[in-house]
């Protein structure tokens, strides 16, 4: 468990260093050029995110199961893939990771990095209300955490092929839905930025934070459960006789 718990904070503090830590960077050239982000500067951090999901599957994944997510661990385990006496010191890892990897941002970044670049938080849009950042936040995590369960946990997934779908689809929503609410569909990802911003001078509105807890769940376990519906149909055995009896009628 121990060894686990490790992975799972190391792969969170990558998520954050590269995923995030693009994010901010992309901050810093946009603020210092006086320019606002392009669907192109949001293409480059999706790829980033993408890259170090993918990256982290295949390398972690064999140690925890590569959650890096408290949203996805606690989907899993809402469906029994996952046991729930073991989501604390999952979660608890997964939030420490993010500080980490905030922390991370700083060294390379500098305060740059912190004032300029918000360590790449996300936050809502001006435009996007609470009630709809919650619901942007479950339809992101709703699409991950289906496709983890097709193609990750499914014994009939093909094999080797879940660290490059996960990551690509990871890639794929924070193209979508970047402007709305930053992409977050995971707190851990969202909380490292939100602490250490904060212990270090940022604007952080805690205020949204809910949104990036209870959006994600709601998607999770959401997904979680309609694949298992749509995926496990209940079986039904019928003996010879039974069946004979069923024609004659």
């Amino acid at each position: 468990m121990l060894k686990r718990c490790v992975a799972e904070c190391i792969g969170t503090t990558l998520l954050v260093l590269i995923g995030a830590g693009t994010a901010a960077f992309n901050g810093i050239i946009t603020a210092n050029n006086n320019e606002s982000t392009t669907l192109a500067d949001i293409g480059v951090i999706s790829f980033a995110f993408a890259i170090i999901v993918m990256a982290m599957i295949y390398t972690i994944g064999k140690f925890s199961g590569c959650h890096i997510n408290p949203a996805v661990t606690i989907g899993l385990a809402s469906v029994g893939h996952f046991s729930w006496r073991e989501v604390p010191s999952y979660l608890i890892t997964q939030c420490a990771g993010g500080v980490i990897g905030a922390f991370g941002i700083v060294v390379v970044l500098g305060m740059d990095g912190v004032l300029l670049g918000n360590l790449g938080a996300t936050t809502l849009a001006p435009t996007t209300g609470y009630i709809q950042g919650i619901a942007i936040e479950a339809i992101e995590t709703f699409i991950l955490m289906f496709v983890i369960m097709g193609v990750a946990v499914d014994s009939r997934a093909p094999k080797d092929w879940g660290g490059l779908v996960i990551g690509l689809t990871v890639g794929g929503i924070i193209l979508m839905t970047a402007g709305p609410t930053g992409s977050s569909f995971n707190s851990a990802r969202t909380f490292g930025p939100y602490v250490v911003d904060s212990l270090l001078g940022g604007n952080i509105k805690w205020i949204e934070f809910p949104v990036y807890i209870i959006g994600p769940l709601i998607g999770a376990i959401a997904a979680a459960f309609i694949y298992k519906m749509i995926a496990s149909p209940k079986k039904i055995s019928i003996s010879s006789e039974t069946f004979q009896d069923e024609v004659i009628k």
